[in-house]
């Protein structure tokens, strides 16, 4: 099986920046790509940034110019440095890892992001 396990949530004024951070262990091999997605309470789960299967980054509109994915396949970790956040960027971070031979999704527990002042 796979974990993921994401650190790096806080407590930010607007304007300000946070890193978070994201450990896939267990068998990393069966994961494809990893990112990050965030969920608002009484909303749907929303993709805030990814890889393409080129290697390029897509973002969300939302947070684009702003929010930056990166990884580091050697220590299978990915990170999201997040500038100049806004109080509508307050959610619940979660580090998703999608399945390289099926549609199964990993999931971490989500780590929190509040950004008021």
């Amino acid at each position: 099986q796979v974990q993921l396990v994401e650190s790096g949530g806080g407590l930010v004024h607007p304007g300000g920046s946070l890193r978070l951070s994201c450990a896939a262990s267990g068998r990393t091999f069966s994961i494809n790509i990893m990112d990050w997605y965030r969920q608002i309470p009484g909303k749907e789960r929303e993709l805030v940034a990814t890889f393409t299967s080129g290697g390029t980054t897509n973002y969300a509109d939302s947070v684009k110019g702003r929010f930056t994915i990166s990884r580091d396949n050697a220590n299978n970790t990915v990170h999201l440095q997040m500038n100049s956040l806004k109080p509508e960027d307050t959610a619940l971070y979660y580090c998703h890892g999608q399945h390289r031979w099926s549609t199964i999704n990993f999931w971490g527990q989500g780590t929190q992001v509040t950004v008021s002042s």
